[in-house]
């Protein structure tokens, strides 16, 4: 059983996953001929072209025009995402996915990703002792574990040398991956020298591709997850939020209570308590015009409650959530910070989520929480390091399915043109290989392949949260099962087989002990019938 279990794992790891900057690609070959098309160990070739799951194509990245918040062009990497790096990539066919076309797309399993596999995200407080403790157990190793796959980048392109001769990559553990994706994704725009910068730049916030950005980092962070521990069942937990007056998943048996030395660290009974944050220093780089290189800058901090309370004057109510979610426009105006009456622009915290204006100097909603955490979260850059963003996230997708669930909208609807760099409906996802577009993720967590249990109904609910975990586990097991089924049938047969060899035995052993002679068998039969035969009785 345990060699059976090991070579599951073993499976897993190998695996080719998804994400920034794929090792086989970060070297000076990938960056001097600009193809990421790894082979994939199936067959050898690449993108699995021989097995038909992909072939290498030339990346086509939309040329819609954005609005004018960023109004320069070729000073940054991320622009026409991933043409700075790579311009042939990896185009997976069917349901295969992964930036080597090695892996299922999302909500598919199997050696031939034919499985369709929905998976459910549920309540964190909700969840049992057992449960939490490995969420929390797989957050640590995750912080443990050098990623197998991907590497950062420590420098811009231009710094690597035109033909890549200086290739500028570097490990980090798989925890720290995803927090250095979503610096990297936020973090100003350098304009040459020290310090000079332009910050009206996000290519993940401020506009439309806020929610799906954020549900494809949700669904990365699972899938590495999942290959990291060979736990296909994981799910990332959400924390409902709504009218809670306090941090109520701040303690020790889950996300870190406060130390009773210094209020802004966590206590030295978390299993977080130890950790270092990256990526939190934004200054620091822009006047050096450095990238951050992911080494670790002290410890977590987190002090809840004890926040701007101008800027914030409490967490998010359930009239809030309803009004949010009753809007019925995605984008307005100049589908930035500044829109009126947007969902997006509502559930971000730019806008009321009373009237739906937008206002100046506040937080609420999803920005809101980030206030209220006052520490490493309340830093957008940096806000990752904070595990809680991962049940914060999770939350906020909920009320994105909500809202899409409400309203059905059309493809159209999402800003095909003039939305800030990075968010129209055509571009990209940075910093993400394979590529996503952003449009393409405007749907339904149905095609994803995963829910949240507060939107299933009663019976589903049960279903999915408490009969399907056993069934997945019973489905891992199977051949411990069945083998285990096979023996106990078999010795049950054997048990069987003796008890009857040994009542006859006992019988014929019984009858040669209490035989009469000839003559004397008739009467005892006799006896036997008219009294009852009580030692008949005792025989049987």
């Amino acid at each position: 059983m345990r060699r059976w279990f090991l070579s599951v794992v073993l499976l897993q790891l190998v695996r080719t996953s998804l994400g920034q900057f794929p090792r086989p690609c970060a070297n000076r070959d990938g960056l001097r001929t600009k193809e990421c098309c790894p082979a994939w160990a199936g067959d050898g070739s690449a993108c699995g072209a021989l097995s038909g799951r992909g072939f290498c194509a030339q990346v086509e990245v939309s040329e819609e025009p954005h609005g004018p918040q960023y109004p320069h062009s070729g000073i940054d990497d991320r622009e026409r995402w991933p043409l700075a790096f790579f311009n042939r990539t990896c185009r997976c066919a069917g349901n295969y996915g992964g930036f080597g076309c090695g892996e299922c797309r999302f909500g598919y399993r199997g050696a031939n990703c034919g499985e369709y596999r929905e998976s459910v995200r549920r309540n964190v407080l909700s969840m049992s002792a057992a449960e939490q403790r490995k969420f929390t157990s797989y957050l640590n190793l995750a912080k443990n574990t050098v990623s197998r796959d991907y590497v950062i980048a420590t420098a811009t392109r231009a710094e690597m040398g035109a033909d890549g001769e200086n290739p500028m990559f570097s490990d980090i553990n798989t925890y720290d991956l995803f927090v250095w994706m979503h610096y990297y994704v936020s973090r100003d725009a350098f304009l040459g020298g020290p310090g000079n910068v332009w910050r009206d730049i996000d290519f993940a916030h401020e506009s439309a591709a806020f929610l799906p950005w954020h549900r494809i980092y949700l669904l990365h962070w699972e899938n590495e997850i999942r290959k990291l521990t060979g736990d296909l069942s994981f799910t990332i937990p959400y924390w409902d939020w709504r009218d809670a007056e306090a941090c109520e998943v701040c303690t020790d048996a889950l996300m870190g209570g406060r130390s009773p030395m210094d209020p802004n660290l966590l206590s030295p009974a978390s299993v977080f308590s130890s950790w270092k944050v990256i990526c939190t220093q934004p200054e620091e780089y822009n006047s050096r015009e450095a990238l951050c290189n992911g080494t670790g800058e002290g410890p977590l901090l987190r002090n809840p409650g004890n926040h701007d309370t101008n800027r914030t004057q409490r967490l998010p109510t359930t009239a809030d959530v309803d009004f949010t979610v009753g809007l019925s426009e995605y984008e307005t105006g100049p589908m930035d910070r500044s829109a009126n009456m947007s969902f997006r622009n509502v559930i971000e915290g730019f806008a009321s989520p009373s009237s739906g204006v937008a206002m100046s100097g506040r937080s609420t909603m999803h920005n809101g929480l980030h206030v209220f955490m006052n520490g490493s979260m309340s830093n957008v850059q940096g806000s990752a390091n904070d595990p809680i963003f991962l049940l914060h996230h999770a939350f906020i997708d909920s009320i994105f399915e909500r809202w899409l669930r409400a309203h059905q909208p059309a493809r159209t609807t999402y800003p095909r043109a003039n939305a800030p760099i990075g968010h129209n409906d055509g571009y990209y996802m940075v910093p993400f290989l394979p590529l996503f577009r952003n449009g393409d993720y405007f749907l339904s967590n149905k095609a994803l392949g995963f829910e949240y249990s507060y939107l299933l109904d009663p019976g589903q609910r049960f279903l999915q949260e408490f009969l399907t975990p056993y069934l997945e586990q019973a489905q891992l097991i199977w051949p411990w099962l069945l083998g285990a089924a096979v023996l106990g049938a078999a010795v049950a047969a054997l048990f069987a087989a003796l008890v009857i060899v040994g009542r006859r035995k006992w019988k014929c052993s019984q009858r040669k002990t209490r035989r009469p002679s000839y003559r004397e068998r008739q009467p005892l039969l006799q006896s036997s019938s008219e009294e009852g035969s009580s030692s008949y009785q005792t025989t049987l």
